[in-house]
């Protein structure tokens, strides 16, 4: 038996349902009732560009019933088309970010080191959902940040060496015994065979911007704000000029005026 289409497990779903629903939610009831055997390594984004393609296509089956919610058209009633205008549900506007590649694309928080078996290419793998698929980020490119904990310890990049083999040396380096765990950021989208049944980062991936510099001015940002004590240095090319605040005089004289009021009140029992 064939295995049902993304779109005829979309309408599944929210044909047993009584109200609209965000695409996460369509994808984890698709995935707890075994709806397909294969989702990808990014299930929910490959429903919400199911729909948006749909609904920009002209197809009337679904409705867009608020940002990142949809229903079936057939089951709208009247009064709850006034509560949106038909340019919202004829075509999706730019409040979609699943279907689009960003400038972070893909990211990791506080991955445990000893869950990797390091080596000079280590398998550096991760899923989104429990039943997604694998995927292997040790040539991601983007920052990272080493924790003591969850104290940060080093922010770095990787740029020209994948994220496994920069996080690889900091096992042999002077910072091999003072990190446990790490989080990244990574430039590079994920990507899925036709059937769903491998995944990958897109190594291929060309944003509209230069990568490099990105990932050089992300890094430096994250060394000026975390202050990691591991960093021996600014991060490169952080040329912007640092302003100290300087308190607003009405602050000061709003205060002095409560002292004045507190000592009067003192002196004057009252």
């Amino acid at each position: 038996m064939a295995e049902m289409t993304w779109r005829d497990a979309i309408i599944k779903v929210l044909q047993g349902s009584n109200s609209a629903m965000s695409y996460t939610e369509i994808t984890d009831s698709i995935i707890e009732n075994h709806l397909r055997d294969s989702v990808g390594s990014t299930p929910a984004r490959t429903v919400s560009a199911t729909i948006t393609t749909s609904i920009n296509s002209g197809d009337t089956t679904f409705f867009k019933a608020g940002r990142g919610m949809y229903w079936l058209s057939e089951k709208v009633t009247a009064p709850q088309l006034t509560n949106y205008t038909q340019t919202e549900n004829n075509q999706l506007q730019e409040d979609e970010p699943i279907t689009t590649t960003g400038l972070i694309n893909a990211f990791g928080m506080f991955w445990e080191r000893d869950s990797v078996r390091w080596a000079a290419t280590p398998r550096l793998l991760g899923r989104q959902k429990q039943e997604s698929l694998t995927v292997d980020f040790c040539k991601q490119i983007g920052v990272y940040l080493l924790y003591d904990g969850f104290r940060v310890v080093y922010v770095g990049r990787a740029i020209n060496q994948g994220l496994g083999t920069r996080l690889f040396q900091h096992t042999t380096d002077r910072l091999q015994r003072r990190w446990n765990r790490f989080s990244w950021f990574g430039l590079f989208p994920t990507i899925d065979n036709s059937d769903n049944t491998r995944a990958s980062i897109n190594t291929h991936y060309q944003p509209d911007f230069d990568s490099s510099v990105l990932i050089q001015t992300l890094e430096a940002l994250l060394i000026e704000g975390l202050e990691p004590p591991q960093n021996r240095k600014r991060g490169d090319d952080f040329n912007a000029t640092e302003f100290l605040q300087v308190k607003d005089p009405r602050v000061e004289h709003e205060g002095l005026l409560a002292q004045l009021d507190a000592l009067r009140e003192k002196i004057t029992g009252n």
